[in-house]
């Protein structure tokens, strides 16, 4: 009985070991003069609006109706299983993205002169994220592009 209960003790600590890696979510996001916040010096971000290339990733392109194009981005995003809408504004769209245990915040502003939504997307927790942000991404425009001729 003593074995059982040691074993329920530890499999319970590492279970909430293991819920810490979500971490809080970040107080300093969100479109600011038309930008977003930029990435921190570890390798775990990218974004369509540095000149840093470990971190410069392209923004969306699109063509057409800028909301159209906007909306066509908040249809991809609600569809992946991995993607929860945190806010939703007109020109600006912010998600948590979900890697097994992690965490991720990713962040779309539309640029309405340039044609393009921006892009960021970073972990919360850790150093590197092995290039998961960039891929997840580069997912997301593949997404976006195959629906614009549809």
């Amino acid at each position: 009985m003593k074995n059982i209960t040691a074993r329920i003790v530890v499999m319970t600590l590492g279970l909430l070991g293991l819920a810490g890696c979500a971490g809080e979510r970040p107080h300093n996001l969100g479109a600011k003069a038309g930008l977003l916040a930029p990435c921190p010096n570890s390798p775990n971000c990218v974004s369509s609006q540095t000149e840093n290339e470990r971190h410069r990733i392209a923004p969306l392109a699109f063509s057409g109706d800028p909301d159209a194009a906007f909306a066509r981005l908040k249809l991809v995003v609600s569809g992946r299983s991995d993607t929860t809408i945190v806010d939703d504004s007109p020109d600006y769209l912010r998600v948590e993205l979900r890697t097994m245990l992690f965490v991720d915040d990713g962040e779309f502003l539309l640029d309405r002169t340039n044609a393009v939504i921006h892009v960021r997307s970073a972990s919360r927790l850790g150093y590197s994220d092995l290039g998961k942000n960039r891929s997840r991404l580069e997912e997301i425009r593949g997404q976006f592009l195959a629906l614009e001729g549809k």
